[in-house]
């Protein structure tokens, strides 16, 4: 019974962090709408199995990334709000890790659904 309620308190607080990146970061809820918008286009489209689940985990690994990157800078702010090199290289190493993802699944998103608009277009310009 102690383990079930120990279970119940960590989600708790897992879905409490995942409210907090949605409720207090903007770059998460932009991430959240393209990742909607790509999953929509891959269904348009008609994307194997394979190419949705590789889009999937893409977003999962982007949105996991954007809360890694928060965690970083309130834990950075938690030690000092002071100027220090040191925060500054964790945050600006967090925001890279972020926009490295970012560019990541956008490479991603573009070798998968790329071919499929370009072929569903094509008799716009053929």
């Amino acid at each position: 019974m102690e383990t079930l309620k120990k279970h119940h308190i960590s989600f708790k607080n897992a879905f409490s962090g995942l409210q907090y990146a949605f409720s207090s970061q903007p770059n998460f809820k932009i991430h959240f709408i393209l990742a909607g918008f790509a999953i929509l286009v891959g269904f348009w489209l008609g994307v194997s199995f394979l190419e949705m689940t590789i889009l999937i985990l893409t977003i999962i690994f982007g949105l996991s990334a954007e809360m890694v990157n928060t965690a970083i800078e309130s834990a950075t702010d938690l030690i000092t709000h002071e100027w220090r090199q040191e925060a500054k290289i964790a945050k600006d190493v967090a925001a890279g890790m972020m926009l490295l993802t970012a560019f990541g699944a956008t490479l991603v998103a573009i070798l998968i659904l790329g071919p499929k608009i370009i072929e569903r277009l094509s008799w716009l310009f053929f």
